[in-house]
């Protein structure tokens, strides 16, 4: 054993734009997505204590319909299951909310427990502990949209919502590597109007790369961003650091990592969309299914289905 003790080389966190532009070559597509990219970014500080707070979730998960077909946890990508508005639903509620985004990392993470993604029992649990004021709605934010889209529509719509309900402060939680980006514009903007916010998410690369206020980076498989599954006691943690990072930074570009692991080993973040760890025999059987997923996509918007643009959404 190495007497310095170092860690292993892979045990760091995924770079996801490069894995996911390797990823995306290696399918066959010649134009690798283009993340959005700021210098500046817009910061609003609490303007009293949380308590006083009236607080939203803002999610990228998608509310279950039977009818849209396979959503079980480890069901294969989905587009009938996605949204493509903006929706809102009541905080006093329990919600069946799913994760059915292409590249959600299935392979290590059992996809069983929404607390993992979707925190809103425990803010609530937390609102009746006057530890803030939970907002009546949340909302969801869908991320199958352009960054022109997602600009010019998503974020002056979700803006609005918090308006009408008076919110001065927003937990937003990623998933997909296209969740943590469109997250991140949402929440430029609502920064940029006077309403604070923080970003819970997997992927630390791309919130950082666009420019963010304040981002609670959990090293864990993606779709994990609220706490590991069936661990209540990290679920409670990983909010709480949310939290206290939301009232406690001072500037943007605040980045707070969770100090919890997600195993003792981390040969998982090799596995992830990784072209040297998949037979060519896969990569065509998947190419095929993106390919399919565009299609559908573009079906369900009552469009010709375009040329592959990217393969990520």
């Amino acid at each position: 054993m190495d007497t310095m003790d170092f860690a292993p080389e892979a045990d760091q966190p995924v770079s996801y734009m490069a894995r996911t532009r390797a990823w995306y070559l290696a399918l066959g597509y010649d134009n690798p997505y283009r993340w959005a990219h700021y210098l500046d970014v817009p910061f609003t500080t609490l303007q009293k204590p949380l308590a006083q707070n009236r607080v939203a979730l803002i999610t990228t998960a998608a509310p279950f319909n039977p009818e849209h077909g396979d959503q079980s946890p480890q069901a294969p990508y989905n587009a009938k299951a996605k949204f493509y508005e903006v929706y809102t639903g009541s905080t006093s509620e329990d919600h069946d909310v799913r994760i059915v985004h292409v590249a959600i990392d299935r392979q290590h993470g059992p996809m069983t427990d929404a607390n993992s993604w979707f925190p809103l029992p425990k803010m609530r649990a937390l609102a009746e502990q006057e530890v803030f004021e939970l907002g009546p709605r949340f909302y969801g934010a869908p991320t199958n949209r352009s960054q022109r889209q997602t600009l010019e529509s998503d974020c002056p719509r979700i803006l609005e919502l918090c308006r009408e309900d008076g919110i001065d402060a927003v937990v937003l939680v990623a998933n997909c590597p296209v969740c943590h980006q469109t997250l991140s514009l949402i929440a430029r903007h609502l920064e940029a109007h006077g309403i604070s916010t923080v970003i819970m998410g997997c992927a630390k690369d791309i919130p950082e790369y666009c420019g963010v206020p304040r981002f609670l980076f959990s090293d864990f498989p993606l779709g994990n961003a609220a706490g590991k599954p069936h661990d209540e006691a990290s679920q409670q943690e990983t909010l709480e650091m949310a939290l206290t990072l939301l009232e406690r930074a001072f500037a943007p570009r605040t980045t707070v990592q969770s100090p919890q692991r997600w195993s003792d080993d981390a040969d998982w973040k090799l596995d992830y969309s990784n072209p040297d760890r998949t037979s060519p025999e896969e990569m065509a059987k998947l190419r095929a299914q993106a390919d399919e997923a565009k299609a559908e996509i573009a079906r369900l918007k009552g469009k010709e289905p375009p040329a592959p643009a990217c393969a990520l959404n």
